[in-house]
Protein backbone atom coordinates (compact mmCIF):
# COMPACT_ATOMS: atom_id res chain seq x y z
CA UNK A 1 0.00 0.00 0.00
CA UNK A 2 1.14 3.54 -0.74
CA UNK A 3 -0.35 6.66 0.77
CA UNK A 4 -1.80 9.22 -1.62
CA UNK A 5 0.06 12.53 -1.62
CA UNK A 6 0.08 15.32 -0.69
CA UNK A 7 -0.75 13.90 2.70
CA UNK A 8 -1.42 15.13 6.22
CA UNK A 9 -0.45 12.64 8.95
CA UNK A 10 -1.85 13.52 12.36
CA UNK A 11 0.18 12.10 15.25
CA UNK A 12 -2.11 11.79 18.29
CA UNK A 13 0.88 11.30 20.65
CA UNK A 14 -0.44 10.70 24.20
CA UNK A 15 -2.56 13.83 24.47
CA UNK A 16 -5.76 13.40 26.47
CA UNK A 17 -7.52 15.28 23.67
CA UNK A 18 -6.73 12.26 21.46
CA UNK A 19 -7.19 9.37 23.86
CA UNK A 20 -9.99 6.79 23.90
CA UNK A 21 -13.32 8.12 22.66
CA UNK A 22 -11.76 11.51 21.93
CA UNK A 23 -9.30 9.76 19.62
CA UNK A 24 -12.19 8.18 17.75
CA UNK A 25 -13.92 11.55 17.39
CA UNK A 26 -10.75 13.19 16.09
CA UNK A 27 -10.31 10.39 13.56
CA UNK A 28 -13.93 10.88 12.48
CA UNK A 29 -13.23 14.58 11.90
CA UNK A 30 -10.22 13.65 9.78
CA UNK A 31 -12.35 11.25 7.76
CA UNK A 32 -15.07 13.88 7.34
CA UNK A 33 -12.56 16.36 5.95
CA UNK A 34 -11.17 13.69 3.62
CA UNK A 35 -14.62 13.00 2.22
CA UNK A 36 -15.44 16.69 1.85
CA UNK A 37 -12.20 17.75 0.16
CA UNK A 38 -10.64 14.63 -1.34
CA UNK A 39 -7.48 15.39 0.64
CA UNK A 40 -5.33 12.55 1.94
CA UNK A 41 -5.28 12.39 5.75
CA UNK A 42 -3.91 9.60 7.96
CA UNK A 43 -3.88 9.32 11.75
CA UNK A 44 -1.39 7.79 14.21
CA UNK A 45 -3.21 7.08 17.49
CA UNK A 46 -1.97 5.37 20.64
CA UNK A 47 -1.69 1.58 20.42
CA UNK A 48 -4.76 0.96 22.57
CA UNK A 49 -6.91 3.03 20.19
CA UNK A 50 -5.73 1.60 16.85
CA UNK A 51 -8.35 -1.14 16.58
CA UNK A 52 -11.29 1.08 17.56
CA UNK A 53 -10.28 3.76 15.11
CA UNK A 54 -9.48 1.36 12.26
CA UNK A 55 -12.91 -0.24 12.74
CA UNK A 56 -14.63 3.16 12.73
CA UNK A 57 -13.04 5.11 9.89
CA UNK A 58 -11.82 4.34 6.38
CA UNK A 59 -8.79 6.65 6.34
CA UNK A 60 -5.31 5.14 6.88
CA UNK A 61 -4.27 4.43 10.47
CA UNK A 62 -0.60 4.21 11.48
CA UNK A 63 1.05 3.00 14.67
CA UNK A 64 3.30 5.45 16.50
CA UNK A 65 6.10 2.86 16.77
CA UNK A 66 6.93 -0.81 16.42
CA UNK A 67 9.89 -2.70 17.84
CA UNK A 68 12.45 -4.71 15.83
CA UNK A 69 11.30 -8.02 17.30
CA UNK A 70 9.88 -11.33 16.20
CA UNK A 71 6.92 -13.01 17.94
CA UNK A 72 7.95 -14.56 21.25
CA UNK A 73 9.24 -13.51 24.65
CA UNK A 74 9.46 -9.71 24.34
CA UNK A 75 7.22 -8.49 27.16
CA UNK A 76 6.30 -4.81 26.89
CA UNK A 77 7.40 -4.46 23.28
CA UNK A 78 5.27 -3.68 20.22
CA UNK A 79 4.95 -6.39 17.60
CA UNK A 80 4.50 -5.49 13.93
CA UNK A 81 1.97 -8.29 13.52
CA UNK A 82 -0.13 -6.93 16.39
CA UNK A 83 -0.51 -3.41 14.99
CA UNK A 84 -1.28 -4.80 11.54
CA UNK A 85 -3.91 -7.15 13.00
CA UNK A 86 -5.41 -4.16 14.83
CA UNK A 87 -5.83 -2.35 11.51
CA UNK A 88 -2.73 -0.20 11.14
CA UNK A 89 -1.35 0.12 7.60
CA UNK A 90 2.01 1.52 8.67
CA UNK A 91 4.10 2.96 11.46
CA UNK A 92 6.11 5.98 12.50
CA UNK A 93 9.76 5.19 13.23
CA UNK A 94 12.35 7.16 15.23
CA UNK A 95 10.15 10.07 16.28
CA UNK A 96 12.20 12.53 18.34
CA UNK A 97 10.23 11.38 21.39
CA UNK A 98 11.04 7.72 20.61
CA UNK A 99 14.52 7.83 19.11
CA UNK A 100 16.27 4.65 17.99
CA UNK A 101 19.68 3.35 17.02
CA UNK A 102 20.37 3.26 13.28
CA UNK A 103 20.56 -0.53 13.39
CA UNK A 104 17.08 -0.68 14.94
CA UNK A 105 15.70 1.77 12.36
CA UNK A 106 17.11 -0.46 9.63
CA UNK A 107 15.58 -3.57 11.21
CA UNK A 108 12.16 -1.95 11.67
CA UNK A 109 12.05 -0.70 8.06
CA UNK A 110 12.88 -4.21 6.86
CA UNK A 111 10.27 -5.70 9.18
CA UNK A 112 7.64 -3.22 8.02
CA UNK A 113 8.43 -4.04 4.39
CA UNK A 114 8.17 -7.77 5.14
CA UNK A 115 4.78 -7.33 6.82
CA UNK A 116 3.39 -4.97 4.19
CA UNK A 117 3.40 -1.93 6.49
CA UNK A 118 4.25 1.62 5.39
CA UNK A 119 7.40 2.94 7.09
CA UNK A 120 7.66 6.63 8.00
CA UNK A 121 11.06 7.52 9.45
CA UNK A 122 11.40 10.79 11.36
CA UNK A 123 14.75 12.59 11.20
CA UNK A 124 16.04 15.70 12.94
CA UNK A 125 18.25 17.15 10.20
CA UNK A 126 19.09 16.75 6.48
CA UNK A 127 22.08 14.45 7.11
CA UNK A 128 20.07 12.03 9.23
CA UNK A 129 17.27 12.22 6.65
CA UNK A 130 19.73 11.15 3.96
CA UNK A 131 21.00 8.29 6.12
CA UNK A 132 17.41 7.18 6.66
CA UNK A 133 16.69 7.39 2.92
CA UNK A 134 19.53 4.96 2.25
CA UNK A 135 17.59 2.37 4.26
CA UNK A 136 14.71 2.60 1.75
CA UNK A 137 11.70 3.53 3.90
CA UNK A 138 8.50 4.65 2.23
CA UNK A 139 8.52 8.08 3.88
CA UNK A 140 11.08 10.39 5.51
CA UNK A 141 9.78 13.21 7.72
CA UNK A 142 12.11 16.07 8.62
CA UNK A 143 11.40 17.36 12.15
CA UNK A 144 13.89 19.58 14.00
CA UNK A 145 13.09 18.64 17.63
CA UNK A 146 13.57 22.17 18.98
CA UNK A 147 10.52 23.30 17.01
CA UNK A 148 8.17 20.45 17.90
CA UNK A 149 5.12 21.74 19.77
CA UNK A 150 6.21 25.37 19.54
CA UNK A 151 3.78 26.53 16.86
CA UNK A 152 6.82 27.83 14.95
CA UNK A 153 6.78 25.90 11.69
CA UNK A 154 10.02 24.49 10.35
CA UNK A 155 8.77 25.28 6.83
CA UNK A 156 8.92 28.99 7.69
CA UNK A 157 11.55 29.19 10.44
CA UNK A 158 14.13 26.91 8.80
CA UNK A 159 13.20 26.57 5.11
CA UNK A 160 16.79 25.67 4.20
CA UNK A 161 16.52 22.58 6.42
CA UNK A 162 13.54 21.44 4.37
CA UNK A 163 15.07 22.17 0.96
CA UNK A 164 18.38 20.56 1.93
CA UNK A 165 16.50 17.48 3.09
CA UNK A 166 14.51 17.27 -0.14
CA UNK A 167 17.70 17.56 -2.23
CA UNK A 168 19.73 15.04 -0.23
CA UNK A 169 16.96 12.46 0.05
CA UNK A 170 16.08 12.65 -3.62
CA UNK A 171 19.73 12.23 -4.59
CA UNK A 172 19.63 8.90 -2.79
CA UNK A 173 16.11 7.81 -3.71
CA UNK A 174 13.79 10.03 -5.80
CA UNK A 175 10.82 7.79 -5.01
CA UNK A 176 10.74 8.44 -1.26
CA UNK A 177 7.86 10.54 0.03
CA UNK A 178 9.15 13.50 2.07
CA UNK A 179 7.13 15.12 4.84
CA UNK A 180 7.77 18.20 6.92
CA UNK A 181 6.97 18.31 10.64
CA UNK A 182 7.60 20.39 13.77
CA UNK A 183 5.54 23.45 14.64
CA UNK A 184 3.02 23.04 11.81
CA UNK A 185 -0.04 24.90 13.08
CA UNK A 186 -1.48 27.03 10.25
CA UNK A 187 -2.66 26.31 6.72
CA UNK A 188 0.08 28.61 5.43
CA UNK A 189 2.66 26.27 7.02
CA UNK A 190 1.29 23.45 4.88
CA UNK A 191 1.36 25.56 1.71
CA UNK A 192 4.95 26.62 2.33
CA UNK A 193 6.03 23.04 3.04
CA UNK A 194 4.62 21.89 -0.28
CA UNK A 195 6.24 24.79 -2.15
CA UNK A 196 9.59 23.76 -0.65
CA UNK A 197 9.26 20.39 -2.36
CA UNK A 198 7.76 18.14 0.31
CA UNK A 199 4.81 15.81 -0.21
CA UNK A 200 2.90 16.76 2.93
CA UNK A 201 3.16 17.32 6.66
CA UNK A 202 3.35 15.38 9.91
CA UNK A 203 1.45 17.34 12.54
CA UNK A 204 0.41 16.79 16.16
CA UNK A 205 -0.50 19.50 18.67
CA UNK A 206 -1.45 22.00 15.96
CA UNK A 207 -4.51 19.85 15.32
CA UNK A 208 -4.90 17.65 18.40
CA UNK A 209 -4.88 20.54 20.87
CA UNK A 210 -6.78 23.01 18.69
CA UNK A 211 -10.08 24.38 20.02
CA UNK A 212 -11.73 23.31 16.79
CA UNK A 213 -9.71 20.46 15.22
CA UNK A 214 -12.18 20.05 12.37
CA UNK A 215 -11.67 23.65 11.18
CA UNK A 216 -7.89 23.33 11.31
CA UNK A 217 -8.00 20.01 9.48
CA UNK A 218 -10.24 21.55 6.84
CA UNK A 219 -7.88 24.51 6.39
CA UNK A 220 -4.88 22.16 6.13
CA UNK A 221 -6.71 20.01 3.58
CA UNK A 222 -7.65 23.04 1.50
CA UNK A 223 -3.99 24.12 1.55
CA UNK A 224 -2.94 20.82 -0.05
CA UNK A 225 -5.29 21.60 -2.97
CA UNK A 226 -3.85 25.00 -3.83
Amino acid sequence: MKLKTPIIIVNFKTYLEATGQKAVELAKNAEKVTKETGASIAVAPQFADIARIADTVEIPVLAQHIDPIKPGNSTGHVLAESVKEAGAVGTLINHSERQLKLSDIDAIIALAREKGLISCVCANNPTVSAAAAALRPDIVSIEPPELIGTGIAVSKAQPQVVTNTVNLVHQINPNITILCGAGISQSEDVSVALKLGTNGVLVASGIVKAKDPYSILRAFADATKQ
